[in-house]
């Protein structure tokens, strides 16, 4: 079997799937009253800065949060499979992989976030941190895309 890597996966699923730029995920959600918007980073991630009216449900327990009768179903989600569907995650590649599998799960439009939350930062569209206090766009970067720590890091690359 042939390795790939997470990019070469994440490139392969949006090949697959509706995208949408940040930029235009303000006027689809006003044409679309009845939409989901997800954002599909973890907790801590959500915290730091996000996208006000974003449903945080980590990628991590997407299809659960999808289905009825888990602790971490979320109602609003499990009833949008004929709805329109927004993700978002940090860059785009997370949501990629959501979005494949909420159409496997039968949700019928169902779109990624291209460029993630960076995209939406770039675009100088708001983010708010926890407690709703709107984040400057030049300090969101700081907040969004944390650097990895040095084990995280290729060994062929460490200093």
């Amino acid at each position: 079997m042939t390795r790939k890597t997470y990019r070469q996966l994440a490139a392969e699923s949006a090949e697959r799937i509706t995208e949408i730029m940040p930029w235009d995920v303000p006027d689809f959600l006003s044409a679309h009253p009845d939409a989901v918007f997800l954002d599909i980073r973890e907790r801590d991630e959500f915290a730091r800065a996000h996208i006000k009216g974003t449903i945080n449900v980590p990628r991590g327990i997407l299809e659960s949060a999808a289905e009825w009768d888990y602790a971490e179903t979320v109602p609003e989600l499990v009833t949008a499979r004929d709805k329109p569907v927004v993700i978002i995650c940090r860059s785009g590649n997370r949501s990629a992989f959501a979005t494949e599998t909420l159409e496997q799960m039968g949700f019928e439009d169902v779109r990624s976030v291209k460029l993630g939350v960076k995209g939406w930062n770039d675009a100088d569209l708001e983010l708010v941190d926890a407690e709703g206090n709107v984040i400057d766009g030049d300090d969101a970067m700081d907040l969004i895309e944390l650097p990895p720590s040095p084990d995280q890091l290729d060994p062929a690359r460490r200093r």
